[in-house]
């Protein structure tokens, strides 16, 4: 849309780099080109605005191989107006000189007659070829044949429409035979990450594994030590009961002996001391064996004496004097 001031009963227009504007006078041109800027008469100026710049068009169409299978085509056509002068003559492109807005709309005529142009060599090879090679292989030839029927179709040049490049995107089934393609593809990916689980499980289960005897090794282990342990303490105890056993044997062997040394040297003693009485007993016999009898009657006393009590008060009665004296005369005969 051109960019259109008033003034009075003037107008002035202001192009881009882009459009290509052509103003006309009674069917004589005044200006043209791009990146125009002028003013006019509304009433007798006749506007034309081209663009000129790279459109991208893109194509969307179904088309059916060579076994009824019915796909989806998907392009891209680049074009441009390569001679906007022949365009404004051979298409609609006027402008409203007083609102600067488009009459018609040429470029959907341009846009119906690329993608006419583009279905044609689509639908012809794709109609010689199977499903299978025209979703997998059929995109290259695909593109070279759009390329070049745009290319060589004079209708375009006629109007002055050139064709940068063609490219085809994908060639798509419907979407229910597109998921039966995939089903083969899917499930082999799904058998990939079924087994990939698998195996993670059977890694995990194999590491629960490994940690489970590892720790019952490590109790087998400990229990082996502590069985060690108890024996040693076992032995321990063993010995320490043999040193005390040999420890008391020997004090008890210490003390028999010494008790044994003891009587020993009691018996020795007694022995000696008796000894000793007998020899001084046997002296003092032999003392007393030269001695008059009455002299050892008097040893005798006196030796009773010793032996007797003391005798605070003695009584002496008549009995007892007559009996004595009669003794001391018997003795005295």
């Amino acid at each position: 849309m051109a960019d259109v001031t008033k003034l009075f009963f003037l107008r002035h227009l202001r192009g881009t780099p882009t459009v290509w504007v052509r103003c006309q006078k009674r069917g004589r041109t005044s200006r043209e080109g791009t990146s125009q800027s002028f003013w006019y008469r509304p009433l007798v100026a006749v506007l034309s605005e081209v663009p000129v710049d790279d459109r991208e068009l893109p194509l969307m169409f179904h088309a059916r191989t060579a076994d009824f299978a019915d796909v989806t085509v998907q392009a891209t056509v680049t074009y441009r107006i390569d001679d906007p002068a022949l365009a404004a003559t051979r298409l609609d492109f006027s402008v409203d000189p007083y609102r600067g807005q488009a009459r018609a709309r040429p470029l959907d005529q341009v846009a119906t007659l690329l993608t006419e142009l583009a279905q044609q060599p689509a639908i012809d090879l794709l109609a010689r070829l199977p499903l299978a090679e025209a979703l997998t292989s059929a995109v290259p030839q695909l593109r070279e044949d759009v390329a070049a029927a745009l290319a060589e179709d004079a209708r375009l040049a006629d109007i002055g429409v050139a064709v940068v490049s063609a490219r085809v995107v994908a060639v798509r089934p419907e979407p229910e035979l597109e998921r039966s393609l995939q089903t083969p593809t899917r499930e082999a990916v799904q058998q990939d990450a079924d087994k990939a689980t698998y195996s993670r499980r059977a890694q995990a289960v194999e590491q629960e594994r490994a940690i489970a005897e590892n720790e019952l090794q490590n109790k087998i282990e400990l229990a082996r030590r502590e069985q060690q342990l108890v024996e040693q303490r076992g032995a321990n105890a063993q010995r320490q009961a043999e040193l005390a056993a040999a420890a008391g044997l020997a004090a008890a062997q210490g003390e028999a002996e010494r008790e044994r040394t003891l009587a020993s040297a009691q018996a020795d003693k007694v022995r000696a001391v008796g000894a000793a009485e007998a020899e001084s007993e046997a002296a003092r016999l032999a003392a007393y064996r030269d001695l008059p009898p009455s002299v050892l009657q008097a040893l005798a006393l006196r030796e009773l004496a010793g032996q007797l009590p003391e005798i605070g008060q003695i009584t002496i009665t008549p009995d007892l004097l007559t009996g004595t004296l009669s003794r001391l005369a018997d003795g005295s005969r």
